[in-house]
Parts: structure tokens; sequence; C-alpha cells
């Protein structure tokens, strides 16, 4: 998994009201109180989402959370504020999440809980974003990307009584975008990911749980995926499970595999050059299109 340093915030507890093109607002935290679980009350226990807002005038009304990857050990900015970048410039507002992580000390269902949380948060907050409630996905890349399909296969349609607003909305994404993803905690596991998010010795149950490609129903949101062959860290099986669970479900979605590129890939413009970016951000254009997402 590609290295990166653990993002840094700063906290505060309501959304901004500042709505800037193409750059970051400070992060909201997730919780006004300690998040469910949390195992202490510094940084690294506060989950928090950081918006991005595209231009005005290009703004379609479709928002995307963000879940960087890095095998649920650390949170990789090119997966993340890169992502959020290249959303704006398609006019979807980007939300990436800083969830919590195996290396300081949690594991399931923290994770889970805090990309539910964010998007329940999104549409708890999506007029005064002037964002549709309709239109909120989830896209993730490598252990990101096996928390999004967490977030696919394991939803609910919120708790009509609760006392937290927030906890009353469908945490169940409109779409979703896997990149690479680890999805399997069997078989074909990213070894990494899998110790990080269940510890070194979990049970039959909890392997087959978060083994996402068996939990895929026709209620799964439509998925756009992509992963190379030649990916060293991630087998491909990955990809190629959850999208023959999709058909067999007649869930719609799109599949491209490329023979060539390493793990970790992202938008493959690291170099600043936007021409060098990867065929799929191309084909993730066209998709968006298909569903509504960007004009």
């Amino acid at each position: 998994m590609p290295s990166s340093q653990d993002q840094s915030t700063n906290v505060i507890a309501q959304p901004s009201p500042t709505i800037s093109p193409l750059q970051t607002n400070p992060a909201i935290a997730l919780w006004t109180n300690a998040a469910p679980g949390a195992l202490g009350s510094g940084p690294n226990d506060i989950p928090t989402l950081t918006p991005y807002f595209p231009s005005p005038e290009k703004a379609t009304g479709a928002a995307m959370i963000v879940c960087p990857g890095g095998s649920y050990a650390r949170l990789s900015t090119h997966e993340g504020e890169g992502y959020a970048v290249w959303l704006n410039e398609l006019g979807i507002t980007a939300f990436v999440l800083q969830y919590r992580l195996g290396s300081r000390g949690y594991r399931h269902p923290a994770m889970m809980l805090d990309a539910q949380r964010a998007i329940r948060y999104v549409r708890a907050h999506a007029a005064e974003w002037k964002l549709d409630p309709k239109r909120v996905g989830i896209i993730g890349s490598s252990a990101g990307g096996h928390l999004a399909s967490t977030c696919l296969t394991h939803f609910d349609e919120g708790k009509a009584d609760a006392a937290d607003p927030v906890d009353r909305l469908s945490c169940r994404p409109d779409l979703g975008v896997l990149c690479y993803p680890v999805v399997s905690m069997g078989e074909n596991t990213h070894g990494g990911s899998r110790k990080n998010l269940l510890g070194e010795t979990p049970s039959a149950e909890l392997i087959e749980n978060l083994s996402n490609e068996k939990q895929v129903t026709p209620q799964t949101p439509p998925t756009f995926l992509f992963h190379t062959e030649a990916d060293k860290a991630v087998k491909v099986e990955n990809t190629l499970d959850f999208a023959a669970a999709l058909r067999r479900n007649g869930v719609p979605f799109s599949l491209h595999v490329y023979p060539n590129g390493g793990h970790g890939i992202g938008l493959g413009d690291r170099d600043g050059h936007i021409e060098h970016r990867h065929p799929w951000t191309q084909e993730c254009l066209y998709w968006f299109r298909e569903q509504h997402f960007v004009k």
C-alpha cells in the first residue's frame, strides 16, 4: 500500500458557512460529543469530514464521500484531497473522510460507523450546502475501497425516533466508486488491511460478514469499479468477485480492468499534469453522467 502522512485537520463542531470553490474548508467533527467507541479525545479519535466545494457555476448538487486508502493504517492524501479536487472539477461536492484507523487501536465497526455517519451527516446538511440528499455517493481506494464497499452492502434507513436528527436519516449511498479495492476478508484479502480492521484472529463469522462480495443484494447501489490486472498488493479478484455479485443480483455496474499499472495509482497524475490522468477518470465521468451526478 502507498504510504503517506496521516491527515491532520483543525476540527470544528458545525459546518462552515463559507462555500469556497476548489479549496478546503475546516474539518467537521462528525459527532458533537465523542464518537461511538472512542478510545480517547485526541485528533486520531475524532472522525471528521473535510468539505471541498466546486465553483457555484459548475455545481451539480451531487456529493461524494471520499475514503482514502492506506491499509486501515494511514490515510493517503492523493486518494483523498487529490480525488476531491478532481470531483470539484466535475461539479461534484466532495467530503474527505478522516476515519478511525487500526494503527490507532480501532477495529470494526468503528470505521464503518464513521463512514455511515458521514453519509447521514451530508444528507442532514444538504439544504444549507445546496446539495441533493438523493445524490450522495461514496468513493474509496484500496482499504478505503473496502470501507466504501462496506457502506454499499451494510446500510440502514435510520432510526425515526433517534434523539440525534442525523441518525434518523438513511446511510445507504446512492452510488459507489471502488478503485482497486480490498473487498474480501477471505482468501483474496490484503493481509495488512484485514489485520488492521479485524485484528489478529477474527472469527469466521466476522470474516464472512466483512467479505463484501458475499453481502451484495438487489438493494446494493449502482457501482463503478476499476482495477489493474498487474496489481501485486490487492488481487484483481476483489473487484471481479464484487462485480460478479452485482451481476447476479441485477445491480447496474461499470467494470474496468486494465492490464498494466501498480497499486495505488489514484488519478494517475501525480506529476501534476491533467493530461496524464488515468483513463478510468474519463470512464467514470461518462458513468457519472449516466447516473445524473454531473451535467
